[in-house]
């Protein structure tokens, strides 16, 4: 009698949240792109060579690590939407306070090495976190999370349709993508403050909240009316990081 043999492939869940690869990737390129030669040197450094770009994601891959777990609400911040970031008690961590903590310790001359290249690979993941409007969202629907639809025809969440499906969609890589928001965008960008930020994404979600229905199936016509909020989000964090990472590495 043969013998069946049952062969189990186990495929790990992919979490897309948080710009995704691509989001992450176009705005560490950006930032690269636009940094002094002082802090690009700093950077190289205590990342080990490893570009901006490449090093986005990492707060995103050790999540799977349970000695991460502390710094899982570093991603976000939950706000109602008819509050500003300062109109509200902050209890725990969160995306802001966590920019703002990384900030100070890569200024302060005490960080060891190890403890700056940790607090830069979380600022440059952090930072761009900030600026997909969901990341600022309600807490109820958990920055959007739960809000179930479709897109195309395939079942996602709003959180993930920011994050990924339009970027992913557009059909550029992170580099095209970089370097046409950096050719078509002269725009000048008010650099500002994490809370700053965070205003900004919370004012942007509201819209994005009244815009959309649980169900809805969303194609064409959704991505050509919010491609240019992400491209502009995308190009901001960008510059942003760069500026941020200019000013703490300056000679």
């Amino acid at each position: 009698m043969k013998k069946i043999i049952l062969l189990l492939f186990f495929i790990p869940l992919v979490s897309f949240a948080h710009w995704g690869k691509t989001g992450h990737r176009v705005i560490g390129e950006i930032a690269a792109m636009n940094l002094t030669p002082e802090a690009t040197a700093a950077v190289k450094d205590l990342l080990e060579g490893r570009s901006i770009a490449r090093i986005g994601t990492w707060a995103d891959e050790i999540r799977s690590n349970p000695d991460y777990n502390k710094y899982t609400t570093w991603h976000y911040v939950n706000l109602p939407l008819d509050k500003k970031y300062e109109e509200v008690e902050h209890k725990g961590d969160n995306v802001v306070k966590a920019i703002n903590l990384c900030i100070e310790g890569l200024k302060n001359e005490a960080s060891t090495q190890e403890e700056k290249a940790f607090y830069l690979k979380y600022l440059i993941h952090c930072l761009a976190d900030l600026h997909q409007p969901l990341h600022a969202g309600r807490t109820e629907d958990k920055g959007g999370n739960s809000i179930y639809l479709k897109y195309f025809g395939r079942k996602t969440n709003l959180h993930r349709v920011w994050d990924t499906n339009i970027i992913e969609d557009y059909g550029m890589s992170y580099t095209e993508l970089a370097q046409n928001l950096m050719g078509r965008n002269n725009d000048p960008v008010t650099i500002g403050t994490a809370e700053d930020w965070a205003n900004e994404s919370h004012q942007e979600v509201a819209k994005i909240y009244s815009e959309i229905e649980e169900g809805q199936n969303l194609g064409y016509l959704y991505n050509y009316n919010n491609l240019p909020l992400v491209k502009d989000k995308l190009y901001k964090a960008g510059i942003r990081l760069a500026a941020v990472l200019n000013d703490i590495f300056k000679a």
